[in-house]
């Protein structure tokens, strides 16, 4: 597709119309050029249309490649516009599959062959499937695709922890503000770290604060209690789709997403049976597939044809930069002491698969900079009750239980001279910078590295969390102290997400960690290692 000077909208003017309505761009002529002209001329009530209530999505972009989601509001076909051009003249179009009751009414159409480095508009429209001359009104949406060498600067944010704690939507303090915040800094795309939603957190209507005041929820009946079935857990994701500044950013910002334990329930495992009174369904096997359903129907993920369920990816964004999105709960052994000696199925964290699959990876990237997206920080103790572990984490000395899998995989990245690898990770609530030094490790067959934390979304603060002296890590930066109150609302501003830019001619990556607000908190320039 070449792209067209446009002589009618403005990229700014397509942006702030996005901005002002969520994403729900509704045109008046559904693009003559297209096909679907026939849906202009068609009068009928808006009732009879089929409707696009929680509007668009893209995900899982690469330089040639994008998938956009939708959900209809029932049983109707998905039909994508797109193209360079933010007028829609010269587009393309394709036709998807119906979105039906059996995916709860969610779709989602692959984009292939897209030019790399390039905006691309689009615009999504349901066809009915009674009569196929009634269409939905459109919604659009934009995407950047990867640039296909060097020269063009790299620029992207992650975060994780939406709707944690019973602090849902209050539309009184704005919604879930963040992520416009975020979105004003217009990054190529945005990794979600996890607890995309919090399925084992119900929202009140009101939560009174200590100040006296209260903080008011939109509720909804799934997000009333712990999600045990699939129209619950379907439900969580919804409840996120009906804050204006989550479907503003979604309409506009491409998304990398990975799951953590709040998906399902929290410190999950495989196997576990719940001891929990609020659940009347214990088996967390059964909720992990009830919750891994919803959400695979409710992001916008490129599922692999041949293994529909695998949530571990990895996408090459350039000669600067390819990422490793990584699922640390599918494969994982039970959490516990976190002291075995010798490797086993019980120390297993990302799995013999998954670490055969990220070691590959890594032997064969060309590019400078790897970046491995962790739902969960590495040397940060995060315990599971009084004796367990929920992480590679167990607490100072040498490396024991799933500690033994990580100094495996740093052993390896070091024996094949793979360099400049970054981890970014959310999870506990706060925002950090850690340097992993084997000079000050107590396992030390690695070379030194850096894990930035990010993260609450919309959630409460926590921190900070013991450090695991193991692979030696030092705190640069960190939000949280012992003087810093825990458990506050979002409106105590301890919210935190973080960028990373990586300069086209020098390859410089520089890291940032804001505030709620966008505010540059701690920054931090990492040269290029050859």
């Amino acid at each position: 597709m070449k792209p067209n000077k446009s002589p009618g909208m403005k990229r700014r003017q397509f942006l702030l119309q996005i901005g002002m309505t969520g994403g729900s761009i509704v045109a008046a002529n559904l693009c003559m050029k297209s096909g679907l002209a026939q849906a202009s001329a068609m009068i009928t009530t808006d009732k009879n249309r089929p409707g696009i209530p929680y509007g668009v999505a893209s995900g899982d972009v690469s330089g040639s490649s994008a998938v956009i989601w939708s959900r209809s509001d029932r049983s109707a076909r998905m039909i994508v516009e797109y193209g360079t051009d933010e007028s829609f003249r010269n587009t393309n179009q394709i036709i998807g599959k119906i979105a039906s009751a059996n995916t709860d009414f969610t779709s989602r159409i692959n984009l292939t062959d897209l030019p790399p480095g390039e905006d691309i508009f689009y615009r999504v429209t349901f066809q009915d499937v009674i009569d196929t001359n009634i269409y939905s009104p459109p919604v659009t949406g934009h995407l950047k695709t990867a640039p296909q060498g060097r020269g063009k600067d790299i620029f992207f944010a992650w975060s994780g922890d939406t709707a944690g704690q019973g602090w849902g939507i209050n539309p009184e303090w704005g919604g879930m503000k963040i992520y416009e915040s975020i979105r004003k800094l217009k990054p190529d795309f945005f990794i979600h770290s996890g607890d995309t939603i919090y399925a084992d957190n119900p929202i009140k209507s009101e939560v009174k604060l200590d100040d006296g005041s209260i903080w008011k929820n939109i509720t909804t009946p799934e997000k009333s209690k712990v999600a045990e079935t699939l129209n619950e857990f379907r439900g969580n994701y919804i409840y996120n789709l009906l804050d204006e500044n989550i479907r503003r950013f979604n309409a506009e910002i491409p998304q990398l997403v990975q799951w953590d334990d709040h998906e399902v329930t929290n410190n999950w495992y495989p196997g576990e049976i719940l001891d929990d009174n609020r659940y009347k369904v214990k088996d967390v096997s059964l909720l992990a597939s009830r919750g891994r359903q919803a959400f695979l129907e409710y992001t916008p993920i490129n599922i692999d044809p041949k293994n529909q369920k695998r949530i571990y990816r990895s996408f090459d964004y350039g000669q600067m930069l390819e990422i490793f999105m990584l699922d640390e709960r599918s494969y994982r052994g039970a959490n516990s002491p976190n002291n075995q000696t010798v490797q086993s199925p019980e120390t297993a964290f990302l799995g013999n698969s998954q670490i055969r699959w990220l070691k590959k990876k890594l032997l064969n990237c060309q590019a400078t900079w790897k970046v491995i997206a962790s739902d969960m920080p590495i040397g940060l103790v995060v315990r599971d009750g009084k004796t367990d572990f929920e992480n590679f984490a167990n607490g100072d000395g040498v490396a024991l239980g799933r500690e033994l899998e990580l100094a495996d995989l740093l052993k390896f990245i070091k024996l094949n001279n793979i360099r400049n690898v970054v981890w970014l990770t959310a999870d506990v609530h706060y925002a950090a910078a850690h340097y992993y030094d084997p000079a000050k490790a107590q396992f030390t067959d690695f070379e030194p590295f850096w894990e930035f934390v990010a993260g609450p979304l919309n959630s409460s603060n926590f921190g900070p969390n013991p450090l695991d002296n193991t692979f030696g890590p030092q705190v640069k930066f960190q939000t949280a102290s012992s003087e810093v109150k825990i458990n506050q609302p979002p409106s105590s501003g301890l919210q935190f997400f973080g960028t990373v830019k990586i300069d086209g001619t020098t390859e410089v990556l520089t890291v940032t960690l804001h505030n709620l607000e966008g505010k540059k908190l701690y920054s931090v320039d990492l040269p290029v290692t050859v």
